[in-house]
């Protein structure tokens, strides 16, 4: 059976989405996930942790995600933003090295930090696809890439997944 890891740049998401005016229902996205790519274990980032979001995590967590929080120095919690790039490229890396059961890698982010890491999982036959929140943000770094990128606003996906 295949298996293959989603690592989602939950700020990526949030913002990407957003700013085209829909938000993605979890629970479908994960359906869908699993469903059309065969995403058995999915990872969902976000910065560090908040009080005040707890029945947000709570709602990512009961959709079927992995939470994943970026560690930060509790004196500089209010003035870092949460990037998370270094932890899912960690994240991707430690589950190749530890040789953890999975096939390919999904990639959820327009951000072309991911870049390298993207080419070299190509290279070595264990990457399966960026999709992108908002096609108009995404970096154009991945314009050469053509069937490893799709989006998440076409409108057929954008219906299977949306708010409702």
């Amino acid at each position: 059976m295949i298996h293959n890891r989603a690592f989602i740049d939950g700020q990526n998401l949030y913002l990407g989405t957003s700013l085209n005016n829909w938000k993605v229902d979890l629970k479908r996205f994960r359906l869908y996930l699993k469903d059309k790519y065969n995403v058995l274990t999915a990872y969902y980032f976000l910065g560090y942790k908040i009080a005040e979001n707890e029945e947000l995590y709570t709602s990512i967590a009961e959709a079927g995600f992995i939470l994943m929080f970026r560690e930060h120095n509790p004196a500089m919690m209010g003035k870092k933003k949460g990037n998370v790039d270094t932890d899912v490229v960690f994240e991707i890396c430690k589950g190749i090295i530890d040789r953890h059961s999975f096939d390919k890698v999904l990639l959820v982010s327009g951000d072309g930090d991911y870049k390298k890491l993207v080419d070299y999982l190509i290279q070595k036959q264990r990457f399966l696809k960026i999709l992108f929140p908002n096609s108009r943000f995404a970096s154009s770094l991945y314009n050469a890439l053509g069937d490893y990128c799709d989006a998440l606003d076409k409108q057929g996906v954008r219906d299977k997944i949306r708010l409702l």
